[in-house]
């Protein structure tokens, strides 16, 4: 994918994130570009693997470029930037996940932040609550 298909696909996919679970970030963003497989996130969860980008099935250049524009895109909308931290699953100790080999504060930071939309996500659960009251 070329950087300008990038740049559409990561609007796109930012935009529909927000509608549809009121939040956008950056692992999801991955997932769904195809450059990180479910499994792999999976292995990375339950620390099966030191850290997100060494499972990534594309360059640091283009993983750079996809969390600029995640973050382009998201304070375009508006949304409130959230620094969310990633901890082991599993049993035993619950270590914090590592994104990148270097660990670098910013360049974690940027894959840790999700941007909210709360007004999009109190419509979702308002939405949810009268299907409840329905059934």
């Amino acid at each position: 994918m070329n950087n300008a298909d990038l740049d559409k696909e990561v609007k796109r996919l930012v935009h529909s994130n927000r509608f549809e679970k009121g939040f956008v970030c950056a692992v999801d963003i991955l997932m769904q570009l195809d450059y990180l497989t479910k499994k792999d996130y999976e292995d990375w969860r339950f620390g099966r693997v030191d850290f997100l980008e060494k499972v990534c099935n594309i360059n640091l250049s283009k993983l750079t470029s996809t969390n600029k524009l995640i973050k382009k895109y998201a304070t375009e909308l508006d949304l409130k930037p959230s620094r969310t931290e990633y901890n082991q699953f599993g049993k035993g100790i619950k270590r914090r996940l590592r994104f990148s080999k270097s660990g670098d504060n910013t360049i974690e930071d940027r894959y840790a932040t999700h941007y909210i939309d709360a007004k999009r996500i109190n419509e979702l659960k308002e939405k949810k609550a009268s299907m409840q009251q329905r059934v």
